[in-house]
C-alpha cells in the first residue's frame, strides 16, 4: 500500500513557491551548452514520417531506441521516493544506463511525504539536461511543479502523468500505470512487472525519445 497523499493545498503552494527561484545563468554567467543526441531513432519507434502529438502513447518496436545515445557531458539527475523493489529496480536501471552512456549522474532521495516537493526541487537546483523519477510517490508532487519550469526536461519511469506538459515525458507498462490525482494505486498494479530487463529498455526507450526530442509522450513498454 502507498503512503498517504500530501494534502493538495500544499503541493500546489509549494510548487508556487518554487517560481519565485532563479532559474540557470540568471546571475548573468553563461549557460552551458545544451548537450544533444548521438544517432537517430530506428524504424518502429514511432510511425514513418509521424510526430507524436502530445500526451499521446507510442507503442515502440523493440531496440528503436538502440541507435541513440547522449553526447558528451550529457547530466541525469536521479530523483526517487520509497524503498520497494520496484523503486529499486527502476533506480538500479537507470544507474546502469548512465555508467554505460558515460553520463554524469547525480541522485537526490526525498526523505518521506513532506520532502516530495522539495526533493524534486533538489533535483532541479542540479542543471542537469534531464531529471528521471523512480517511485509513485513523486507523481502528484511533478504534476504541480513541472509546468511551471517547462524549461527542465522530465522522464518518470513506471508510471505518468495524467496531462503532461511538453517537458514530461513516461514510459509505462501494464502493471505500472500509477497516474496520481488520488485515485490510489490501479487494480492492475503489479510490483512483479517491474523487471529489471523491462526498467532497463525503459530507461533506453525513455531517454532516446527524450534526446530525440519525442517528449511530452507516453512510451509504453509491453513487450518485456
Amino acid at each position: 500500500m502507498r503512503r498517504p497523499y500530501l494534502a493538495a493545498a500544499a503541493l500546489t503552494a509549494a510548487a508556487a513557491a518554487l517560481l519565485t527561484g532563479c532559474g540557470s545563468g540568471d546571475d548573468g554567467s553563461p549557460s552551458r551548452p545544451a548537450p544533444s543526441a548521438v544517432g537517430r531513432l530506428g524504424a518502429g519507434f514511432v510511425a514513418p514520417g509521424t510526430t507524436p502529438a502530445p500526451e499521446s502513447t507510442v507503442t515502440p518496436q523493440p531496440g528503436s531506441w538502440d541507435g541513440v545515445r547522449p553526447s558528451d557531458g550529457y547530466r541525469v539527475t536521479l530523483v526517487t521516493a520509497g524503498d520497494g523493489r520496484p523503486v529499486r529496480t527502476v533506480v538500479e536501471a537507470v544507474r546502469e544506463w548512465a555508467e554505460e552512456q558515460d553520463v554524469g549522474m547525480e541522485t537526490v532521495t526525498a526523505a518521506g511525504d513532506s520532502d516530495l516537493i522539495p526533493a524534486v526541487t533538489r533535483a532541479m537546483d542540479t542543471e542537469a539536461d534531464l531529471i528521471v523519477s523512480a517511485g509513485d510517490d513523486l507523481v502528484d508532487p511533478l504534476v504541480n511543479v513541472t509546468p511551471n519550469h517547462l524549461d527542465q526536461q522530465f522522464l518518470v519511469v513506471g508510471a505518468e502523468l495524467a496531462e503532461p506538459t511538453e517537458n514530461v515525458t513516461a514510459v509505462d507498462w501494464t502493471g505500472a500505470s500509477f497516474r496520481g490525482e488520488g485515485l490510489g494505486t490501479p487494480t492492475t498494479y503489479d510490483a512483479a512487472s517491474f523487471t529489471p530487463a523491462r526498467c532497463a529498455a525503459a530507461v533506453r526507450a525513455g531517454t532516446a525519445a527524450v534526446l530525440s526530442g519525442r517528449t511530452g509522450i507516453v512510451v509504453w513498454m509491453d513487450d518485456f
